[in-house]
């Protein structure tokens, strides 16, 4: 597609004089009055605007990227040119951008998922050319309707491109946003003569040279040193779960100013948010689950003070901009000292000294990096079925029919569905999907070379964790920075831990391990039935469960890894044993708390059948019904035939479980409340299935109760 600069004014060429009178209007704005611009930021503008060229810039976080957008926009706008379009991957950081170029004097606006409503008004106002700078994220470029409708429009007037956070567009950190493979074959490419702006903090020598060639021979790259002279750097080794959320709690009370506190898990910032709060510590959780409204009113409680700490998932990363952000703790480290170096940036950035702390979690660390470095590969098996299915469908088939359809996982097929699009083997076409009949070749050499970088990067975090040398230089030498040198203020230069060091205060560990464990799993039931229905024949699912046959809210010991619980779970994991002693005795503290919202008192304790784990359901089904002076029914439910598959679709084990469980013919069934006991819930499919058949065969409510809720 290409295109070119189009004015709606006579255009007069940016010269020297014009955009150095921009640059130091924009500063002034930003800075104030004695503000002057970087060398290097009007070096990149000039590039830009006066040369006509493509550049690169990779500096820190706080050192002015957006300025230079700003000031090129500014003199392009001043001379009669077009509208600048900046390609950004978040939220908060479209909000902070347009909030920055606003008080640049830019009139700048955004199209995401979180101002739907603001659409038309946006639509408008680019037509009437009353935009100077618009902000889109990659997604939106993929969208059917922009594309057609809207996109068209933008490139005949655009008279700058910025891609934010460029180092996706290297085959090196696409999996952040796939779409961003799509923005450099489709948009970059077809450009023409409009410059181009990359940007970006976090890229080693490689991504750098990656980038710079898919934009071009003449691009120039500006490159500035990593080294943050106003983040001191720690590493607190050693610690277990429940000693780390100990330790945030002691260090909080000392940490002047206000920051961020990362998780790895979205479970976790719950978990230590609310224990944070009842040690009087002001604490807020921050995650993808929230709302795009919520996540603006804790970033704007952040930003004012208003909140100690917000806990967060790598949700609260790029963009988000907080001068004074005075700590960034991580309780377990990013798997990369790409995200690493790029979070710990959100700390220092307008204050002289800013604290950030790396408290490794070496028992769960590695297990979930292998989590996430696996997620964006895409299995070719299920690669093939998905695009045997589209091949042989004349129309589109939305994400719930190709998951019936495959058995792949929703999660997964939406993202191999993306994957698939930015390699041109599949098309959205309104709310399906469709085959673009170029088929599709599982490319193990680019895949394996992720898995190896990913686990090169890994290697380098368990180093840094380690403290092998100064950890300053150790992440500028990660990142490629030309000039490494020790900084003199780290814990590894100064041989000096933050307070409280490893020495936690017990009675704060005693006090995480009563939250937590004092805390009760939800588990919520399912209401509808797979897409496309469960089961064949008469017993076919489908739609909504109806209220009769549904589960009723139930309850699990622990999530995920509670920190409370993860080393009395451990040694059920791959064997059968009876129900330790600690673990009774947490689930009669559970039943408990949980009996005070009972409609009626369970009549009797149901156990699951379990092929895998006989003897502990078992027991725990026993102690449950001799605490609770409850009948145990052993017998009610019983299975036939082959396990049902796990990791597949819900469809998939829906059916199966239907095809699989059943109440045992001639059995009695209790009309009053079951505790329905099990060992572990993961899909929620078989608490919802016993459910159904057990409410249809005449009994009262039912109440599952597992020991492990996992995710």
């Amino acid at each position: 597609m290409a295109c070119g600069r189009v004015a709606l004014v006579p255009f007069t060429p940016v010269t020297d004089e014009s955009l150095t009178a921009a640059a130091d209007d924009v500063v002034h704005r930003l800075a104030g009055p004695a503000a002057v611009p970087r060398p290097d930021q009007v070096a990149a503008a000039h590039a830009l605007v006066v040369e006509g060229r493509r550049a690169l810039v990779v500096q820190a976080t706080g050192w002015g990227k957006s300025a230079v957008y700003l000031m090129a926009t500014a003199a392009t706008r001043a001379a009669g040119g077009g509208l600048t379009l900046v390609v950004c991957p978040l939220l908060s950081l479209m909000r902070d951008q347009v909030a920055s170029a606003v008080r640049a004097g830019v009139r700048a606006d955004a199209l995401h998922s979180g101002n739907v409503d603001d659409w038309p008004s946006v639509e408008a106002a680019l037509e009437r050319d009353e935009v100077d700078l618009l902000l889109l994220s990659p997604e939106r470029l993929a969208n059917p309707r922009f594309a057609r409708s809207v996109l068209p429009g933008l490139l005949r007037r655009v008279g700058l491109v910025v891609v934010d956070e460029a180092h996706c567009l290297s085959s090196w950190g696409h999996d952040f946003r796939p779409d961003y493979l799509r923005l450099s074959r489709d948009l970059l490419s077809g450009l023409g003569d409009v410059p181009v702006l990359a940007t970006t903090a976090t890229a080693n020598a490689r991504v750098t040279s990656d980038v710079a060639a898919q934009l071009g021979e003449q691009t120039v790259t500006v490159r500035g040193a990593l080294a943050r002279g106003s983040l001191t750097l720690a590493v607190v080794p050693g610690l277990g779960p429940l000693e780390r959320y100990a330790w945030v709690a002691e260090a909080l009370t000392g940490l002047a100013g206000s920051g961020i506190v990362y998780t790895l898990t979205v479970a976790e910032t719950d978990r230590l948010a609310g224990y944070l709060r009842e040690q009087g510590i002001s604490a807020v959780a921050y995650s993808s689950k929230l709302e795009p409204g919520e996540r603006l009113r804790v970033e704007d409680a952040l930003r004012a003070n208003e909140v100690k700490a917000v806990v967060a998932t790598s949700a609260l990363g790029m963009g988000f901009d907080k001068p004074d952000l005075a700590f960034v703790v991580h309780v377990g480290s990013p798997a990369s000292p790409v995200d690493y170096y790029q979070q710990v940036g959100r700390a220092g950035r307008g204050i002289d000294s800013a604290t950030a702390v790396l408290l490794p979690a070496a028992e769960s660390d590695p297990r979930i990096w292998e989590h996430f470095a696996t997620a964006t590969i895409p299995d070719p098996d299920s690669a093939a079925r998905v695009l045997a299915e589209l091949d042989s469908s004349p129309e589109p088939r939305s994400v719930p029919a190709l998951e019936a359809a495959t058995g792949v996982r929703r999660g997964r097929l939406e993202a191999l569905l993306k994957l698939l699009a930015v390699d041109g083997a599949v098309d959205r076409e309104g709310s399906g999907w469709r085959s673009t009949g170029t088929g599709w070749t599982f490319d193990d050499e680019r895949f394996a070379r992720l898995r190896r970088a990913r686990a090169d990067e890994a290697d380098i975090m368990r180093r840094y964790a380690a403290g092998e040398g100064c950890l300053m230089a150790f992440l500028q030498r990660a990142l490629d920075d030309p000039d490494p040198e020790p900084c003199g203020r780290c814990s590894v230069c100064t041989g000096r831990l933050p307070a409280p060091g490893t020495a936690v205060p017990p009675e704060r560990v005693v006090a995480a391990r009563d939250s937590l464990r004092g805390r009760d799993v939800v588990l919520e039931p399912r209401k509808m039935w797979p897409t496309g229905g469960s089961g064949s024949g008469p017993a076919a699912r489908r739609g909504r469960i109806p209220a009769s046959s549904q589960a009723e809210p139930g309850r699990a010991l622990a999530f995920a890894d509670d920190p409370a619980w993860v080393d009395a779970l451990a040694p059920l994991a791959g064997t059968d044993r009876e129900l330790p002693d600690e673990l009774g005795a947490a689930l009669v503290q559970v039943l408990s708390r949980w009996r005070t919202s009972w409609v009626a008192r369970p009549s009797c304790v149901v156990v699951v059948p379990s092929r895998s784990h006989p003897q502990l359901v078992g027991s725990t089904g026993a102690y449950v019904a001799q605490v609770g002076r409850l009948p145990l029914v052993t017998d009610l439910l019983e299975v036939t035939g082959p396990p049902p598959p796990r990791e597949v679709a819900s469809g998939v084990r829906a059916a199966a479980l239907l095809e699989t469980l059943r109440v045992r013919p001639g059995a009695a069934v209790p009309d009053g409340p079951l505790l329905l006991v099990d060992d572990v819930l993961v899909s929620g499919w078989t608490a919802t299935v016993a459910a159904a058949l057990l409410r249809e065969a005449g009994s009262g409510p039912v109440l599952p109760l597992v020991l492990h809720q996992r995710p």
